[in-house]
């Protein structure tokens, strides 16, 4: 009996360590993909990427608040959403309807994008800013000049919050490619 117990544990860890896609998909589930899709298309992102960061954010969930008033399945906060409303090429939608999820996942891939840019297309540095703000990882990056160094991300991010929050959407990342590559569009930017 024990044999069989041992050789069910190993078989269930060697899965779990090779994530096949039928397996991936049920630790990392995929809604909205419509709207991810044309969204990721229009700002030049991976969708996969995209949904990387709906998982890690709200697990998809449209009607998900943070206790920092962040809502919606790509958690935008209303002063971002007003921020974004106001620059040259929004997206669709109003920032007080952010609730809807097709606007908020297409504030929070323009968002995206706008991080990746102001970051010389570091989607490490992107994803920092996107869960600690521009100006944490921007501080985090002249105190590494400072010190005679670049930030590494995710290894010289000092919260720990960001700093699993980027370690875990960087690993999302090539899984959602991997499971859901059916259901995602092209990729636009290599994870």
């Amino acid at each position: 009996m024990l044999v069989i117990i041992g050789a069910a544990v190993a078989l269930g860890l060697a899965v779990h360590q090779s994530m096949p896609p039928w397996y991936a998909r049920l630790w990392y589930p995929l809604e909205h993909d419509a709207a991810i899709n044309r969204d990721a298309q229009r700002y030049g992102l991976d969708p996969a990427l995209v949904a990387a960061v709906a998982w890690r954010e709200s697990g998809f969930d449209a009607s998900a608040m943070s206790p920092r008033g962040a809502v919606g399945v790509m958690q935008i906060l209303p002063s971002t959403a007003t921020f974004i409303a106001t620059q040259n090429a929004p997206p669709p939608g109003m920032p007080d309807d952010i609730e809807d999820p097709a606007v908020n996942i297409a504030y929070g891939a323009w968002y995206l994008r706008y991080l990746i840019d102001m970051h010389d297309g570091s989607v490490g540095a992107a994803l920092a800013s996107y869960n600690a703000g521009p100006g944490a990882v921007q501080s985090w990056q002249r105190a590494a000049q400072a010190r005679g160094s670049d930030l590494r991300i995710p290894d010289d991010i000092p919260l720990d919050e960001t700093r699993g929050y980027v370690t875990d959407v960087l690993a999302a990342w090539p899984i959602y490619r991997s499971a859901h590559g059916d259901r995602l569009g092209a990729v636009t930017v290599a994870p």
